[in-house]
């Protein structure tokens, strides 16, 4: 059995799947996109994971309609106020990646209060990528690490990304059908199994992520090695 302290996911299909259930507009297929992440956020902590990375907003994301960034920014919102119950009850520790100076204000003071809230748990990190660009990120870690006077090396390199102290992406998971990394994660997936389902993200069950995890425990991960004969 292979160790899995973390998961990511690309959630998508959610206006695919609001466009199939006969809505009228995308946001219907987000609003219910949300309950799947308390879903799949039950079964990882009672899994044993440690961290779970859900993209939920990227960097390009800006380029969508305003009435559905607006949406959005207010669902995740409402998510986080709702959640924190659940976050409580399971010992969830809340964090975030990504820039968040560009949120709405509210929001921001939802996130702060989130993590102020969650901070001492040592169970599973559900961490939320708000606004995240892997390149933006590394871009970012560039600077601050320009601004500490330290010089980059690969090994040094974790500590000025937006995931430092998090260990590497064991399983990245996209959903919806497309096979792509859509600039997610991308230096802490170098090595990640990667596993692609036609299942819109509303659709995405825990049945389906627990079989990911057995196929993940079959695969003889080597890391660039060779196998021992």
């Amino acid at each position: 059995m292979n160790e899995l302290r973390h998961i990511a996911i690309i959630m998508d299909g959610n206006g695919r799947w609001a466009k199939k259930q006969g809505f009228a507009k995308r946001v219907k297929g987000h609003e219910e996109g949300a309950k799947r992440v308390r879903e799949i956020t039950i079964f990882a902590s009672n899994y044993g994971v440690k961290y779970l990375t859900l993209y939920a907003f990227s960097t390009e994301n800006w380029k969508r309609p305003k009435y559905e960034i607006d949406f959005l920014m207010k669902l995740m919102d409402i998510y986080l106020k709702n959640e924190l119950k659940l976050f409580l009850e399971n010992e969830v520790r809340f964090e975030t990646i990504g820039d968040l100076s560009k949120l709405p204000s509210n929001l921001r003071d939802r996130i702060a209060y989130t993590k102020e809230q969650t901070a001492s748990f040592t169970g599973l990190t559900q961490v939320l990528a708000i606004n995240y660009g892997s390149r933006d990120e590394i871009i970012r870690a560039v600077r601050r690490a320009k601004e500490a006077g330290v010089e980059l090396t690969e090994e040094n390199m974790n500590d000025f990304l937006d995931t430092a102290g998090m260990p590497d992406v064991d399983m990245l998971i996209r959903t919806g059908g497309e096979q792509r990394l859509s600039n997610f994660l991308l230096w802490q997936s170098a090595y990640s199994e990667l596993f692609f389902t036609p299942t819109l993200w509303p659709d995405f069950t825990p049945k389906e992520l627990e079989g990911m995890i057995d196929k993940f425990n079959k695969i003889e991960r080597r890391f660039g090695g060779v196998k021992d004969e």
